[in-house]
């Protein structure tokens, strides 16, 4: 600290001396220059700084002098006694008993005396001495010599002291560390944590012990992404699944593109194309003459242009997905259906709110004549005229719509009643207010249904839903959806006297009628079904050999009997959702299922074996 202090007020002086020098060189005009006001305004004054190092080194000499052995400490006085007189001497001393007095009285003289009873450096008056030395240490930012190296380094707050009481400087103090360092722990084998499982499970995925020889490399090469030149001769199925874990990644880059574009390939799936520019999807019509499978996701910057290239390449596309190609025009839409509307067996576009109007729907229709699977998801411009032009597609099996605009019942109906009987999937989402009539259409139009979804309406009510089941000649469907049909109403809670959408009767019908084939069904949010109900369909000796997802969300009866109940009565299920089902508490989940929700977020999932 002595140092330092010596070292600024020399530093300071020569920045006085210089100012005075400039001053006098600039002829500057006035009693004092801008370094001397500021000195002054702050009451710094180099005189009273060299007096406090002068101070500060004569209580460092006195205090090292009274630290020594006894012999050196009298040699020591001895020659301070040739300076000082014998009243100057008795002032120090008074003044060091006062200083040693007052440390003595502090609490970490306490806590350091405390921590020392009963060991040989017990000394108080050594204690004391200890303390004062440790506050007359080199502030952070001053200059210390270490006490090793003898290199010259800046103090820090994290400075170590050496064996001598010295500071260190950061190599010596590293050394120190090293020496007295502990081995190095064994490191543990990669472990899954739990942030992996519950996206595993939100993925139905229940995984028990090692991964497939195929899924870790599949894993390990996309952990890798940026270091792989090419693929090579992958197949198709493990390029695909490589496209899905770097998609879910938001790894999929111009770079990574790259590895997919082969032109052997008729398919490309990129479910993840939002850091992909115009030029990217150029190149994959470019480089991939063969395309007949593109399915495009997050399409974001697929522009003109790009409808424009793909017209000139001359593709044979027969199954087309696009999902937010919000850059795309109207009149871009309509080329593109003339030029490949009739070699079109697959069209799914979703997540358009720019363009696909009625008239671009229309053209739709009336170019794409082969078309076997259609799927129109959140195109908010499809309203009520693009429904009657749907009516023209016999040649569908597979139609789904998800729309934003309010559309009438007759139009739908009219739909349904034209290209049900030849239908085989019929997804019906966005349409609130579909009545009983449509579920009359479908018991009377559809007889090849392997599939049926209609979520989210409000007015179909449980005794439809029972009709529509009862004597009906379509075979066991396989995917049922009936998600959120129920009453919205929030001033009564109970509902209407006439349950409004799937409740007791409409499940009860529904399981008689395709119990035996049903694999995925939903449920959730049909909040009208009964406890009795529930134990009805999962008594024993039923039996749901196919069964592999169910939902039952938000359905407050369900508790740990129930589930149990489920579980006993599916034996290969492998997804069992069940949020906001708060008396689902200490169910014994079997292994390899995938139980999702009604759990405490924080308990471990209990598993056991099958009995």
């Amino acid at each position: 600290m002595s140092n330092s202090a010596g070292v600024t007020a020399t530093l300071l002086s020569g920045v006085l001396q210089r100012a005075n020098r400039r001053q006098t060189r600039n002829q500057i005009r006035g009693p004092h220059s801008a370094l001397t006001d500021f000195l002054a305004s702050n009451n710094i004054s180099a005189a009273q700084i060299r007096e406090d190092y002068r101070r500060r080194l004569e209580e460092a000499e006195h205090q090292g002098a009274s630290e020594e052995p006894s012999e050196p400490a009298e040699n020591d006085e001895a020659e301070q006694s040739l300076d000082e007189s014998s009243e100057q001497r008795k002032n120090r001393k008074r003044k060091e008993a006062a200083n040693l007095a007052k440390i003595k009285q502090s609490k970490e003289f306490a806590r350091r005396k405390a921590r020392r009873i009963g060991e040989p450096d017990d000394d108080d008056n050594r204690i004391a001495r200890e303390i004062i030395y440790q506050r007359s240490r080199p502030m952070p930012g001053q200059l210390e010599n270490c006490e090793t190296c003898s290199k010259r380094f800046t103090v820090t707050p994290y400075s170590k002291t050496g064996p001598n009481g010295g500071l260190l400087c950061t190599k010596c103090s590293r050394s120190l560390e090293d020496d007295g360092k502990k081995p190095k722990a064994k490191k543990r084998g990669p472990r899954t944590g739990r942030r992996q499982n519950q996206s595993n499970l939100l993925d139905g995925i229940a995984q028990q012990g090692a991964l497939s020889l195929a899924e870790m490399c599949t894993k390990k090469v996309a952990d890798n992404i940026n270091d792989i030149e090419e693929f090579g001769d992958l197949p198709s199925p493990l390029l695909h699944r490589l496209s899905q874990i770097l998609s879910k990644r938001r790894a999929l880059t111009s770079r990574t593109l790259n590895l997919f574009l082969r032109p052997d390939l008729d398919s490309i799936n990129i479910y993840d194309s939002a850091k992909l520019e115009t030029n990217d999807f150029q190149k994959i019509f470019a480089f991939m003459p063969t395309l007949t499978n593109v399915n495009l996701r997050f399409a974001g910057q697929l522009k003109n242009t790009v409808i424009e290239y793909l017209l000139g390449r001359d593709l044979r596309l027969k199954y087309l997905q696009l999902d937010a190609a919000n850059l795309v025009s109207d009149s871009h839409w309509r080329r593109l259906f003339e030029k490949l509307g009739p070699q079109l067996e697959a069209l799914k576009l979703s997540n358009l709110d720019f363009s696909l109007d009625d008239e671009t729907v229309e053209v739709l229709c009336r170019n794409c004549t082969e078309l076997r699977r259609l799927k129109l998801k959140q195109c908010w411009k499809v309203g009520h005229i693009s429904l009657q032009a749907l009516s023209s597609l016999t040649s569908l099996e597979h139609l789904s719509l998800d729309l934003v605009q309010e559309t009438s019942n007759d139009s739908l109906i009219k739909v349904v009643s034209t290209v049900g009987p030849r239908l085989h999937t019929l997804s019906l989402e966005g349409f609130p207010n579909a009545d009983n009539c449509l579920l009359e259409t479908i018991h009377d139009k559809c007889r090849s249904l392997s599939k049926l979804r209609l979520s989210g309406n409000v007015v179909c009510t449980d005794e439809g839903f029972a009709k529509l089941f009862t004597g009906w000649p379509n075979p066991p469907l396989e995917y049922v959806d009936f998600s959120s049909t129920r009453d919205v109403e929030n001033s009564n809670l109970d509902g209407s006297r006439d349950a409004i959408g799937l409740a007791s009767e409409g499940l009860i019908a529904l399981m008689d009628h395709s119990g035996s084939a049903i694999q995925k069904l939903n449920i959730s949010s049909c909040r009208h079904v009964s406890r009795a109900a529930f134990e009805e369909i999962f008594s024993d000796g039923k039996v749901y050999p196919n069964m592999k997802e169910l939902d039952v969300s938000f359905h407050t009866v369900m508790d740990d009997y129930l589930i149990s109940r489920i579980l006993q009565c599916c034996p290969v299920i492998k997804k069992l959702v069940a949020f906001a089902c708060f008396n689902v508490r200490d169910v014994r989940i079997p292994v390899g299922v995938a139980m999702i929700g009604g759990l405490k977020a924080q308990d471990t999932i209990v598993t056991e074996g099958r009995s």
